[in-house]
């Protein structure tokens, strides 16, 4: 095991085999449904959430762990490390920060550092994943850190939906109300930065959003190496062409399809389409 141990949340969308390859330990956030409290990616799998947006009208809710859930997990790792980075969703959009920091604060054992990643979904991903390639080096604890907070400066998200109904009854992001009462048949293109997401264009067709993520991405990041997620809810086949785009058209470090955790699923809908970002000549 590394020096230094890294912890995240559900919310991170990191696939299973490459939190395995990497020793990342991820602590689930719960999905509130039907009377039930469901562990992220545990309890409920994401196949299962899109099949019960589709029929039922009543959504679920979302909270983040408990203090005692990441208190039992650094307790744990603080007797095998000599260090503890745990990377999280900005308390603008969750608690899960917050319940982090506050368990950080009980261990006495090792050195814990808890980051804001200022951003979500595989822009959190990226931050950590990087995190724990430092880490796996062998590079003490501020090193970690430091790579960490380089990295989540240059992440981009950027998503399309196939309906705002879902976004806007969780209230989630400011200004979707304001598009639900348009004429205009419009798939937005959303962004997460500095800790808020928001819209950021207005296309009328999906197809549009998706051509117009791409050119934000050319813009953003040229000829740098850069490392991709395209990121779906249950729109696997599109996924697989927007990938297929993204490796004709960048210098791909690293590109992946991630599928939204349910969490993140039941907050957007079935049928998000999306790419989160960071590029190695970005400063």
């Amino acid at each position: 095991m590394s020096h230094v141990a890294i912890v995240t949340d559900s919310t991170a969308d990191i696939p299973a085999e490459l939190a395995r390859e990497l020793d990342i330990h991820i602590i689930p956030v719960r999905l509130n449904w039907g009377g039930r409290s469901l562990r992220d990616g545990v309890d409920i799998m994401p196949e299962e959430v899109y099949h019960r947006l589709r029929e039922d009208r009543h959504l679920p809710t979302s909270s983040a762990p408990s203090v005692g859930d990441f208190l039992r997990v650094y307790a744990e790792l603080s007797q095998e490390v000599e260090g503890i980075l745990s990377i999280h969703l900005p308390p603008e959009l969750s608690s899960v920060y917050n319940a982090a920091l506050t368990a950080s604060q009980l261990v006495e054992d090792v050195p814990i550092r808890v980051i804001d990643c200022r951003t979500a979904a595989m822009g959190q991903g990226f931050v950590v994943l990087e995190a724990a390639r430092i880490a796996a080096e062998g590079r003490d604890l501020r090193a970690v850190m430091e790579r960490a907070q380089e990295v989540l400066s240059r992440v981009n998200v950027l998503a399309t939906l196939d309906t705002l109904e879902y976004l806007h009854r969780s209230g989630r992001v400011p200004g979707v109300a304001a598009l639900i009462g348009s004429l205009l048949r419009i798939n937005p293109i959303l962004y997460v930065e500095d800790g808020h997401a928001g819209v950021l264009e207005r296309p009328r067709t999906k197809n549009k959003a998706v051509r117009r993520m791409v050119e934000i991405m050319e813009e953003r990041v040229s000829s740098s190496p850069v490392h991709v997620a395209v990121m779906q809810a249950d729109a696997l086949e599109e996924a697989e062409r927007l990938r297929d785009k993204m490796a004709s058209r960048f210098n791909c470090a690293e590109l992946l399809i991630t599928e939204f955790t349910p969490v993140m699923g039941a907050h957007t809908d079935p049928g998000l389409l999306g790419v989160a970002f960071w590029g190695e000549g970005i400063q």
